[in-house]
Formats: C-alpha cells, sequence, structure tokens
C-alpha cells in the first residue's frame, strides 16, 4: 500500500489525531456533502429517466460495492460464473480493467480459448478470472454498454457479468448483487472524499440481493435489509500453487519453512492476517500499492527481503501472481494463495441465478 493510500485511510478512519489531520479530515467531510448530493442526484436521474441508461439483448448480473478497497468482489464474480458455467452457459465478465495500462480501451482479454492480452496491459484481475475458469470470456472497457456490445458480437455469450458494477448505471442489469463487508458495511459512513464511500449508504436500496462478506464465525451477525435476499460468505484459503503453475498443494511445508508474504493488494494485511489464522507466521512481510505492476523494482526489493529475512519460501495472493509468472525463475520457492468463496447457505444466491436462467 502506497505512502499516501495508508496516510488517507488512516485519516479518514480517525486513526490520525494530530491538530492539521483532524483540521484536513474536517475540510474533506465537509467536501463529502456535496459530493454525496451529486451522487444522489445522478442516481435519481437514472431513476427517472433523465439519463439514459442502455440495456443488452441478454441477461446481466452485476456485482459490485458502496466502499474503497475490496470486498471480495474478484472471488464472488468467479463464483458466479463458475455456477452458471457448470449450467452449460458461456459467460462473459464486463471489467474495467484498472490497474492495466489498457484500462478503460474496449479490448477482449480472453475469447474463452486464449489468454490475448498481459495482465500489465489488461489488468491484474481480469487475467485472474480467465486463468481460474477455462471457458470464461473477457472484455474490458469503461463503458460497459459498449463492451457488452463487443462480447455479443464476438463472443456470442449467453449472459455476461458485471465486475465492479454497482455505480455502473448507464447498463440495466437483471440482477444487481450488493457486497458488503459484514465486519464494516458502511465503513465511516461518509462518502468520498471525507469517508470511504464510493456512494451514500441509502443506494444499497437498488440492490436485488446483498452478499455479506468476511462473515464471522458461528451465527451470521444481523441482516441490514431483511426485506433483501442475503447470503453470508467467507474467503478462504485453499491451498497454494508454484508461480509458474502446477497442482494445488497444502501449507504444511509454509507452516514449517520461514515464509516472506508480500502483496500488492487494497487490504494487504486481511491476507497477512489470514495466513497467520491458519498457522502461516510470515518472518516477514512486505506490501505495494494496489494493483502494483511488479517491475524490476519491486521483484529486486522481494528477493533482497527474501535474503535479510533468510526466507524459503514466499506466499503472494493470486492477483499478485499473475503478473509475477515472468519472474518465476528467479523468485524460486514462490507459491499464489489460492483464495475461494465459500457460502454458509448459498440457496438465495442460486435461487436469483436460476430465476434469472429460466427467463433468459
Amino acid at each position: 500500500m502506497s505512502d499516501l493510500s495508508l496516510y488517507f485511510q488512516e485519516l479518514v478512519s480517525e486513526k490520525r489525531r494530530r491538530v492539521r489531520d483532524r483540521a484536513l479530515l474536517g475540510l474533506l467531510r465537509a467536501l463529502s456533502y456535496p459530493y454525496a448530493l451529486v451522487l444522489r442526484l445522478r442516481a435519481l436521474g437514472y431513476r427517472l429517466g433523465l439519463l439514459r441508461s442502455y440495456r443488452l439483448p441478454c441477461p446481466v448480473v452485476s456485482v459490485g460495492n458502496l466502499t474503497l478497497g475490496g470486498t471480495g468482489k474478484t472471488p464472488t464474480v468467479a463464483w458466479i460464473a463458475d455456477y452458471l458455467m457448470r449450467r452449460g452457459k458461456r459467460v462473459a465478465v464486463l471489467s474495467r480493467g484498472y490497474g492495466g495500462s489498457a484500462a478503460g480501451e474496449l479490448r477482449v482479454v480472453c475469447d474463452g480459448k486464449s489468454l490475448l492480452l498481459p495482465p500489465e496491459v489488461a489488468g491484474d484481475e481480469p487475467c485472474l478470472l480467465a486463468a481460474k475458469l477455462p471457458g470464461l470470456m473477457v472484455v474490458i472497457g469503461a463503458d460497459r454498454y459498449r463492451a457488452g456490445l463487443r462480447a455479443l458480437e464476438e463472443l456470442k455469450p449467453d449472459l455476461v457479468v458485471l465486475d465492479d458494477g454497482f455505480q455502473h448505471l448507464r447498463l440495466r442489469r437483471d440482477l444487481n448483487i450488493l457486497l458488503l463487508d459484514a465486519a464494516s458495511p458502511f465503513a465511516s459512513g461518509w462518502t468520498l472524499p471525507g469517508g470511504m464511500l464510493r456512494e451514500p449508504a441509502c443506494a444499497a436500496r437498488r440492490a436485488d440481493l446483498v452478499v455479506y462478506t468476511r462473515s464471522p464465525e458461528g451465527a451470521p451477525g444481523p441482516e441490514l435489509f431483511p426485506e433483501k435476499p442475503s447470503c453470508w460468505t467467507k474467503h478462504q484459503f485453499s491451498g497454494i500453487v508454484p508461480l509458474a503453475g502446477g497442482e494445488l498443494g497444502g501449507f504444511e511445508g509454509a507452516r514449517r519453512g520461514r515464509v516472506l508474504a508480500f502483496s500488492g493488494i487494497a487490504d494487504p494485511e486481511a491476507f497477512f492476517s489470514g495466513l497467520e489464522a491458519i498457522g502461516v507466521m510470515p518472518v516477514t512481510t512486505i506490501s505495494f500499492p494496489d494493483h502494483s505492476p511488479y517491475g524490476e523494482a519491486e521483484v529486486a526489493a522481494i528477493l533482497r527481503l527474501k535474503t535479510a529475512s533468510r526466507s524459503t519460501v514466499l506466499l503472494t495472493t493470486q492477483k499478485d501472481a499473475v503478473k509475477l509468472v515472468p519472474y518465476a525463475q528467479r523468485l524460486a520457492g514462490c507459491f499464489a494463495v489460492v483464495l475461494e468463496l465459500a457460502c454458509e447457505d448459498p440457496r438465495p444466491l442460486e435461487a436469483a441465478l436460476d430465476k434469472l436462467l429460466a427467463h433468459s
């Protein structure tokens, strides 16, 4: 995580208590009021038809959230796409391609057979989804409607899944899924720039179904929207795979070895604490900015820390791993930790998807 990103998170979560920090936070929160008003008016404009939205000639499932940072969108999109594909459907994911050099451009990342763009161009998440699910088609573009038309014209999917699409109101959706972190669903409650919310919490009313992520052990917490169907999920580490690819293995070697854990994701501490929860205790860790591109400088930093800490095992996330494959030989002993979504009761989500399939 960059120093600026860390400072912003600590500032809006009120961990920074100096006078100048509190003064800056007060200014940012004053600016949150007009920001939230603009977003409310924008949503109202789409609801009343004053702003034009478009419908694709196929079912659209949208997965998104309200807050900055990770709430498990990629594992959820992968779960949904896999569910639909196992029912014989051709599925295309529409993503913005954030973090890649082609972010915002209209490009086909994967045609269901071959990966056509590398992660440094397409972004890590589109390439990770294509690698996890053979047969999945992936298209990137800032305008998801145009991306959907491109997918339909060239790839002929039966359905499309809109990744990180809750705020992309220009494209109509048939199933609108909202992810909320069970531990902190609305963060501080403030929108940008004085908080972590992308739009006011009342926007959650647009959701057809709520998926609570990172749910606590035991009984689920209270539902914030009892009138809406919901699921409670956890993200669990299911094993590790070599950076260059191979069979899924267990964590026994990592538990016995000296581990250096590193990541370039929105919430690196969740990754590190997740390892500790399964008995993998890193001797040292390193965090890079979210969507870090990984070049010579980053690889050199990892190798220096590996030598200094006398680490024998390197562990990183799958999002990072897709960008590090060219360095697999230099990063000997590096493994990607496989993250999967576990639903306590998937029936509400399955029922919503089955209903969509029945009417498609």
